[in-house]
């Protein structure tokens, strides 16, 4: 008897976790938004710049705004949208914050490649089961001097030259990635400036369910010394 083999259909599943550690205020924040007549998802991760009360509602403005309108407008599109929303609703200059976003094509659809936007220091990875990929560059002076040839300070690491708030078009990082079977990471500085490829591989590579990853992440994040406020989604892509 022959027994049909049914096609096997991709399946996204995500979760987050965030620590405000020994911070006065959680200033990161997180938003996820699904258009439901097409499916596309977004995710987003923010950090606001600074540890005060208008640094955390700049990244909760930035992060909900950019998830909401990225699945309309692209990433690209998204982050504009929450930089003119920022603006309108704050006018003081340190209501102000960094993000990554990544938009998720429709399943079912001839769409292929996840849209990442970033400005300021919030990083993307993608682990496809083999290989991890750093896919963001810091927008930091470390990395400026870096990319120039010169080895910078350590204090230049947390230096940020562009942000939601005085970000150009042209400033924004842009980059796009499959869509397939693996995993995507977003995270603040508070997570990955305190862990190495080895040690993000070996906990993405545990194959737990998305929420312990993320967990994971950032408790490693603290085991390693991280003293500002740690956040992680993880977007696990399935075929069942």
């Amino acid at each position: 008897m022959t027994t049909p083999h049914l096609p096997l259909t991709v399946h996204t599943r995500s979760d987050a976790a965030s620590d405000r550690g020994p911070r006065d205020i959680n200033a990161d924040a997180v938003a996820t938004h699904t258009d439901e007549a097409s499916g596309r998802m977004a995710f987003v991760v923010a950090d606001g710049v600074g540890d005060h009360l208008l640094a955390a509602r700049a990244a909760r403005l930035a992060a909900s705004t950019t998830a909401a309108e990225a699945v309309h407008h692209g990433a690209v599109g998204g982050l504009l949208r929450a930089q003119r929303e920022l603006l309108a609703q704050f006018e003081q200059p340190n209501a102000d914050a960094v993000l990554v976003v990544a938009v998720f094509p429709p399943v079912g659809t001839d769409e292929e490649t996840v849209d990442i936007a970033w400005v300021g220091d919030c990083r993307a990875y993608r682990w496809n089961g083999r290989v991890l990929h750093q896919i963001t560059v810091d927008h930091t002076l470390a990395e400026f001097w870096r990319r120039s040839g010169v080895e910078p300070s350590p204090r230049l690491e947390h230096m940020v030259t562009d942000s939601v708030r005085t970000a150009k078009a042209e400033d924004i990082g842009r980059a796009r990635v499959g869509a397939g079977p693996g995993r995507l990471v977003l995270s603040s500085d508070g997570v990955h400036k305190l862990l190495d490829l080895v040690q993000l591989k070996g906990i993405l590579a545990d194959g737990v369910q998305a929420g312990d990853t993320a967990s994971a992440l950032v408790t490693a994040a603290r085991t390693f010394g991280s003293r500002d406020n740690a956040t992680a989604i993880v977007v696990d892509r399935l075929l069942l």
